[in-house]
């Protein structure tokens, strides 16, 4: 295979699919979402067997339970990604909306207009429900979308890719639409990254690694998906129980995905409850890194937190645990240690609650809840395309609004500039 010449020539259709996509109707759009919908479940048994491939391809790499979790495909996994295309049917079209209109005293009428960015180029690792995902997304914004799964969900995301594109044609939009990279060689990475004249965005989604290479080499602007080091902080205020049930929640619902909880911070008057909290935590089979102050309180069986553990995503069942001063050491550990991703705070004070969220620099601050609502589904965005830690926008879950630009439209009468 000639990788060049066939990523150039994916871009090159996505470039034209775009155009054709960019003036479908809303009702066309939403009918070729429905009919990939029910493409998805006529063909869910294809689906899990593709899944079932990978799986046994990669049974021997020694990918990390998170991977495989992440990688597994079932039933409900498949009803899912059917029903969220259904979800993001029923959302309003963004495209064509208009955010402001106004009027100049030379008679001037100006708005501002929603149009799709174009092309976009999904990197991602593992998870083979983002090709539904950034699919569905992606149609429904307008925007044609290039999809380079990893290695490990190839056949998965083949499967899924094909049921996307009977969406497509079923309704006689573009199957250029929508495209996944035919080769697992990691150079076609890189030649993604500089079809600057094709792509207009890049959106990364996996690990750190990923991250920087992407971020390194692309030559077109990233949505920057970055490791997800969560934070949740137990207030002075806080209710015992409430605390305890958002704590288990944030750390052991789901282990491997990027809106878990890592870092456990406690004030140092909850000291009481420390142990409480983190013996359910240990009942769970959570591995508990303790800072000195911790480890003088609990205990149950610990291992040493430091720095290294304060930067580590564990995506597994661990957690690291401090106990601090005040509210403001918490944000000064979060803003030190943190990738900008969700921190939370569990506290009764309302005050509280504001001046934490207004000074921690994450891109979703929460109160009183788990940090695995990190999610564009749960945001009622449809889904997401990842979750961008960007300080520019977009920022947080990248869902259907996300994927969108403006333009101004300037309508007159013949009026000329002096």
């Amino acid at each position: 295979m000639d990788i060049e010449k066939v990523v150039l020539e994916i871009g090159q259709r996505a470039s034209k699919a775009s155009e054709e996509l960019g003036k479908a109707t809303s009702t066309t759009k939403n009918q070729g979402l429905i009919e990939a919908a029910n493409a998805i479940r006529s063909q869910s048994k294809q689906i899990v067997s593709a899944n079932h491939k990978d799986l046994e391809i990669t049974s021997g790499k020694g990918l990390s339970k998170a991977m495989i979790d992440r990688l597994k495909l079932d039933d409900t996994g498949i009803e899912a990604m059917a029903v969220g295309l259904e979800e993001i049917a029923k959302l309003e079209d963004p495209v064509g909306n208009i955010l402001d209109s106004w009027e100049r005293p030379n008679g001037l009428s100006i708005s501002r207009i929603r149009v799709p960015l174009g092309v976009i180029g999904v990197i991602y690792e593992s998870r083979p429900n983002v090709t539904a995902d950034a699919g569905g997304l992606c149609l429904k914004s307008g925007n044609a979308v290039i999809l380079r799964g990893g290695s490990e969900s190839y056949n998965s995301s083949t499967a899924i890719l094909n049921a996307l594109r009977d969406g497509l044609r079923k309704v006689d939009l573009p199957l250029e639409a929508i495209q996944m990279v035919p080769t697992t060689d990691r150079s076609a990475v890189y030649q993604l990254l500089g079809l600057s004249k094709y792509i207009d965005v890049i959106v990364p989604r996996g690990g750190k690694g990923l991250i920087e290479a992407v971020q390194t080499e692309s030559k077109i602007p990233v949505f920057a998906h970055l490791e997800g080091i969560c934070h949740t902080y137990i207030n002075e205020y806080s209710d015992p129980m409430m605390a305890c049930d958002i704590v288990l929640n944030g750390k052991m619902r789901r282990t491997g995905i990027c809106g878990a909880t890592e870092t456990l911070l406690i004030h140092k008057k909850n000291s009481k409850f420390v142990s409480e909290i983190l013996n359910v935590l240990e009942e769970n089979e959570c591995i508990i890194y303790a800072d000195r102050k911790i480890k003088k309180i609990y205990k149950g069986k610990t291992k040493i937190a430091n720095n290294r553990t304060w930067s580590k995503e564990f995506l597994s069942a661990k957690i690291s645990v401090k106990l601090v001063n005040d509210i403001n050491e918490a944000i000064d550990h979060i803003n030190k240690y943190g990738t900008m991703h969700t921190d939370a705070i569990i506290t009764k004070n309302k005050l509280s609650a504001k001046y934490f969220i207004k000074n921690i620099k994450s891109s979703i601050a929460m109160h009183n809840t788990s940090t695995q609502f990190a999610d564009g589904g749960e945001f009622g965005f449809g889904g997401e395309v990842g979750i961008s830690t960007n300080k520019l926008p977009p920022r947080g879950p990248v869902g259907l609004n996300q994927l969108v630009s403006y333009k101004y439209e300037v309508y007159g009468s013949g009026q000329i500039r002096n």
